[in-house]
């Protein structure tokens, strides 16, 4: 049943030999990322691609709605390696408009375990409701939402010991919010980085 993603796997994997024969020795050898992406599952949002860097140049964790959530172990082992490890210089949190997590968090219908998991984002919700209330059109209602969320995610990573740790102790990193586009496959940089604690406390 599989067949045809196994075919396109090694017409992949050939193509990249074909282009640059050490390049499979190289990611063998090690992994040394620059960046540090967390996102969401959605499969129309491919993270190296969107960004146009190889296997090895991003190191990537996604779930739904794109969270940093401060008790979630997985985010935070995550968060810890490419900190501490990886020594990443940059963290993006990138969230999407028409992510399915922000309008299943706030229509009122019921779907499982997943709405426990969205709960920070029914936060926002209500944090913001004003602003919200105040745009009629639903679509980009559920748009700024998740950009907001986008927001409080970037606020979540950057307020993290494992962050702090590392600009108390004079590493270089930084914490970005991004919004990408499925319309036209552009990112919107929200313009929120933080780079250090003076920055979290504006």
């Amino acid at each position: 049943m599989l067949d045809d993603l196994k075919a396109n796997n090694r017409a992949w994997a050939t193509a990249k030999v074909a282009q640059d024969k050490g390049f499979f020795k190289r990611l063998e050898s090690q992994q040394a990322p620059q960046y540090l992406w967390i996102g969401c599952s959605d499969s129309r949002v491919p993270a190296n691609e969107i960004v146009g860097l190889d296997p090895g140049e991003l190191f990537v964790h996604r779930n739904v709605a794109n969270l940093a959530p401060p008790q979630d172990a997985n985010y935070l082992s995550v968060l810890q390696f490419a900190v501490d490890v990886l020594k990443v210089k940059d963290i993006i949190v990138v969230g999407h408009y028409g992510c399915g997590g922000i309008s299943a968090a706030v229509d009122g219908k019921r779907l499982g375990l997943v709405d426990h998991w969205l709960h920070p984002i029914r936060e926002v919700a209500a944090r913001h409701q004003a602003e919200l209330s105040a745009i009629a059109d639903e679509h980009k209602r559920y748009d700024r939402l998740c950009e907001l969320n986008v927001v409080r995610q970037v606020r979540n990573v950057a307020s993290d010991l494992f962050v702090q740790d590392a600009w108390a102790r004079g590493q270089s990193l930084k914490v970005h919010g991004w919004v990408y586009a499925l319309s036209d496959g552009l990112v919107n940089d929200l313009n929120v980085t933080v780079a250090g604690l003076a920055d979290l406390r504006d």
